[in-house]
């Protein structure tokens, strides 16, 4: 087995080889993929159980949490998800060698903005073992390499569908071999993390403490989020009806996520009214309900969900501006004008009007798969799936053209 430093290192190398690949063959290596991972639809699953069966020991040891263990399980539903991702991004148009814009800037010289990989990935990632199809589909789509570790607690599940996986790509004697990579342990972590020569992108997906350790411990660019703390604001113009439906979809639906709603904030003249029919369903569907905490940031990951009421929508505004953690907010409402405003004001990655806090998901929103949900403000911000994979790169064309005669005044740049 190669170390760590060697692994990046030719890494680096295939995400050079990667920008020859055309179109044609990423989309049919994709292809591929996607009806390799149908056929072994059984024994993905099977080692999925194996997991999720020495998962049970250390959650009941409290060695894992259980919105960990809910993620670790990999049913029919998700399998379909996970498969149909891989199909999906092979449909997507090819972001990478796209021109974004060109103009000329002199006589005889012409400036491009092109579209163009990152390079080496390093995705560092917990339970979830559905995360590696989307994330090696992504990554070849966009001719990025990457290197993937995952929790131990998924050991059996990644492996086998990353080994599937690999053997599709080996078959390609155009495809370099190290485009994609696994390594496992937790020392690999720590030097795959001070390799910021070969590494160009770091992004975790898992709790807050490894998104924390990551970003204090390499030079690497992070991209994610460490807290999911999603905010519904019911306005004093809200429909009732869809007010509940939607709580309970953001809350209910899958609780150990991040996109779900952890606090719901009731305008006051609702109070007397709605108030007790939100705390009625929540409590019909096992959902537990805090008030009048110290901590609003906090983000539960199952069936519990904080209620506050909210003077009006400035107050609504600057709650989730202060405890929220910049990733999905939403605004019930049938008032346009206080709907453009929450959608203004609200400093998050994503910001929703009359809809669950659970379609803040890259398949979701049509981007085939995603590597994760970035809350940061610069480069790729909410789903990440293909243009969040892809950077730019300016290409200026000439002819023998040098800066002394625009200097000198002999030549002279468009205005």
């Amino acid at each position: 087995m190669n170390n760590i430093l060697q692994i990046a290192g030719l890494a680096k190398e295939a995400s050079v080889s990667a920008l020859h690949l055309t179109t044609e063959i990423k989309n049919r290596l994709l292809t591929d993929i996607y009806n390799a991972l149908k056929e072994n639809k059984e024994r993905i699953l099977n080692a999925n159980l194996k997991d999720v069966k020495n998962a049970e020991r250390l959650l009941n040891e409290g060695k894992i949490t259980l919105s960990l263990y809910k993620r670790l399980i990999l049913d029919e539903n998700k399998f379909r998800d996970m498969v149909q991702g891989v199909n999906d991004v092979s449909l997507l148009e090819d972001p990478v060698n796209k021109v974004m814009w060109s103009k000329d800037i002199a006589e005889g010289i012409t400036l491009k903005k092109i579209t163009c990989p990152i390079g080496v990935l390093g995705i560092i990632f917990e339970a979830r073992p559905d995360v590696i199809s989307q994330i090696i589909s992504l990554s070849i789509k966009t001719s990025n390499a990457v290197i993937l570790k995952g929790g131990s607690e998924a050991e059996e599940t990644n492996k086998i569908i990353f080994n599937i996986i690999k053997n599709i790509l080996d078959s390609y004697s155009d495809i370099p071999s190290d485009m994609i990579n696994l390594i496992h342990s937790r020392e690999d972590v720590k030097e795959l993390l001070s390799l910021d020569k070969y590494i160009n992108l770091i992004i975790p997906r898992g709790s807050n403490s490894l998104v924390k350790y990551i970003k204090e411990n390499t030079k690497i660019p992070v991209l994610g989020h460490s807290d999911g703390i999603c905010h519904i604001y019911i306005d004093e113009f809200a429909d009732e009806s869809k007010a509940l439906k939607i709580c309970i979809d953001a809350k209910c639906q899958y609780p150990s996520a991040c996109n779900s709603v952890e606090t719901v904030l009731v305008h006051k003249s609702l109070k007397d009214t709605f108030l007790n029919k939100l705390k009625t369903e929540f409590i019909k569907n096992d959902v537990k309900v805090n008030e009048n905490l110290e901590d609003w940031s906090i983000e539960y990951g199952d069936k519990t969900v904080s209620l506050k009421i909210a003077e009006n929508i400035d107050e609504a505004i600057m709650h989730i501006n202060k405890y929220g953690s910049g990733h999905t907010d939403c605004i019930i409402t049938e008032n346009d004008e206080n709907a453009e405003k929450f959608m203004l004001l609200v400093d998050s990655a994503g910001v929703y009007k009359n809809i669950s806090t659970r379609f803040a998901d890259g398949f979701r929103y049509g981007f085939g798969a995603e590597v994760g949900i970035s809350t940061n403000k610069i480069h790729a911000r909410g789903p990440v799936g293909l243009e969040g994979l892809t950077i730019y790169k300016y290409r200026l064309y000439g002819n023998g053209d040098i800066v002394n005669d625009f200097v000198t005044g002999k030549r002279h740049f468009y205005k």
